[in-house]
């Protein structure tokens, strides 16, 4: 993947002596620890305070959730990712788990996207996810911007999400909008130089989402691998 500071095989990338992006004010970003699946591990993690922790309700998902949520500090929010379910079985697990935030990780349309804001309120967060490559058209963002809270950006793969592997972040230059989002895709201590490029820009990101990279087998998170990240980000 190429920095964001260089121009390799593209007219459309600056050089290293001019930033893509100018730079924002730093730390004005959160984290999302995603695809949590173990009691005592769930435990381990929230001690490090993330913003949110994710919990997959996609069966086919080697994450995949149906145990007990610990109680967790207030501060963070528990947000459930669902790929392709209808709006009753969502609105069931919100109750169920006291999610603050629905992740949409299928090809929910606009038209589903509204009718769970409208059965939610504004009571709970909506992340919709896009997968991304390098012919990405950001227009079909423009419709989803009045009924999700925020977007998601994760590596197209055969899976919606946990593939573990990061697209390549250059194309978010075109990103047309001001909504908030997520980036996800194989974020992990390997782009520690390019996360903290990005997060020095002034792209709207709202948090990074973290999984795959940190964990020992799916659904299990070394804290000690997610506390070296967080403290080698040079902002």
């Amino acid at each position: 993947m190429d920095s964001f500071l260089e121009n390799k095989n593209s007219g459309n990338l600056q050089t290293n002596s001019t930033p893509m992006f100018p730079p924002r004010e730093s730390g004005s970003f959160g984290t999302k620890i995603c695809g949590m699946k173990y009691t005592k591990n769930i435990l381990e993690i929230a001690s490090l305070l993330p913003d949110y922790m994710g919990f997959i309700f996609w069966d086919k998902s080697s994450r995949y959730f149906d145990g007990v949520i610990p109680p967790l500090p207030k501060s963070i929010k528990k947000v459930g990712v669902f790929v392709n379910e209808s709006i009753a079985v969502i609105l069931a697990k919100a109750q169920t788990y006291d999610l603050q935030a629905i992740q949409l990780h299928g090809h929910e349309s606009v038209a589903f996207c509204t009718e769970l804001r409208s059965a939610v309120g504004n009571d709970i967060e909506i992340i919709k996810v896009f997968s991304v490559a390098a012919d990405f058209d950001f227009e079909v963002l423009q419709p989803f911007e009045a009924v999700c809270d925020y977007f998601l950006f994760d590596t197209k793969g055969k899976l919606p999400g946990g593939n573990g592997s990061t697209f390549d972040w250059t194309v978010l230059k075109k990103y047309p909008s001001t909504k908030p989002f997520f980036l996800s895709g194989g974020i992990g201590l390997e782009e520690i130089d390019l996360t903290t490029a990005i997060l020095s820009t002034q792209l709207p990101i709202h948090a990074l989402d973290l999984n795959s990279k940190f964990e020992t087998e799916p659904g299990l998170k070394d804290k000690n691998l997610l506390s070296k990240f967080q403290h080698n980000l040079k902002l």
